[in-house]
């Protein structure tokens, strides 16, 4: 919560020079710039930085990338095998959901610059910094079905996104046609 006030704060000061200096702010997407960055800040701190750790009390541990599973679905399907579906289901629709988010608002923010591209790569970046510092910080187990999971989730947040934008075309262009007759 401090680094989003911190952020909120930091925002807070260039949205108002941007408004003295005359620029329009657009509250809808402000809205998304604001939900982004804390969505993000709680991603990192729930993947990476969760129970008793935080960014200062981390450190870098060296160990051999034979411990990062770079085989897909193995640990996965491993899951349906223990006495409950649960570590499965968390595991797959967990990594899936935590992502979709991601993907609506970079597509949202991106609008007309290559949103789906933008979308992919960042999404997939994000999901390789996080098993990336889960590896060296030994917060998590970096496992490649995280980075194919999460990269669907950003990807399934892209086409909710595109949905979102027919949606509101098509309510714009029947509300224009009403004024209209």
């Amino acid at each position: 919560l401090r680094y989003f006030l911190v952020w909120f704060l930091i925002r807070g000061i260039y949205l108002l020079y941007k408004h003295l200096k005359g620029t329009k702010i657009k509250v809808a997407r402000e809205f998304v710039v604001q939900f982004f960055v804390f969505y993000v800040i709680l991603l990192f701190q729930l993947t990476v930085f969760r129970g008793e750790y935080s960014i200062t009390n981390v450190y870098i541990e060296l160990r051999p990338l034979s411990e990062v599973n770079w085989q897909p679905f193995t640990e996965t399907f491993k899951l349906t095998q223990g006495t409950s579906l649960f570590d499965f289901y968390y595991n797959l629709y967990g990594n899936i959901f935590w992502f979709i988010p991601l993907g609506f608002c970079v597509a949202y923010l991106s609008q007309n610059n290559h949103p789906f591209l933008r979308t992919f790569f960042i999404g997939l970046f994000c999901s390789i910094a996080i098993e990336t510092m889960q590896f060296l910080f030994r917060t998590g187990i970096a496992d490649v079905d995280d980075v194919m999971f999460n990269t669907t989730g950003a990807l399934i947040g892209f086409v909710l996104y595109e949905v979102y934008f027919l949606l509101k075309k098509l309510f714009s262009k029947q509300t224009s046609r009403r004024e209209a007759v």
